[in-house]
């Protein structure tokens, strides 16, 4: 897997996005619907009704890049909770993500205080 840059930004869209939408209706949504910038270099999710299937968009610096995932089996998870906007990711929160697990379950591990 290539692994992605230090300090990139991933942004997932909440809420049901339409899969039809190719790599300008998703850069347009980023724009209008979203509020950002989709040449920003920041990664921005999106997923469909069926949970199935998931985008990713971002601008390479040369161009405008997006990958599609499907999943054989199961669903990606989403937030349930906001219905518009966009919530942030780390990277770590990323590759979870794309694996087709849990993400949300990911956070900074808290270190011990006491030895014994």
């Amino acid at each position: 897997m290539i692994a992605p840059p230090a300090g990139l930004r991933v942004w997932l869209a909440c809420g049901v996005t339409d899969m039809r939408k190719g790599m300008t209706g998703l850069a347009m949504l980023v724009q209008q619907g979203l509020a950002e910038d989709p040449f920003n270099g920041a990664v921005y999710a999106f997923r469909g009704r069926r949970a199935g299937l998931i985008k990713l968009l971002w601008h390479d610096g040369i161009g405008l890049c997006l990958l599609t995932k499907r999943l054989e089996h199961g669903q990606f998870p989403w937030p349930t909770t906001a219905t518009t906007g966009c919530i942030a990711l780390s990277t770590a929160q990323l590759a979870a993500l794309l694996d087709g697990c849990e993400w949300r379950a990911l956070g900074p591990r808290r270190r011990p205080e006491l030895a014994g």
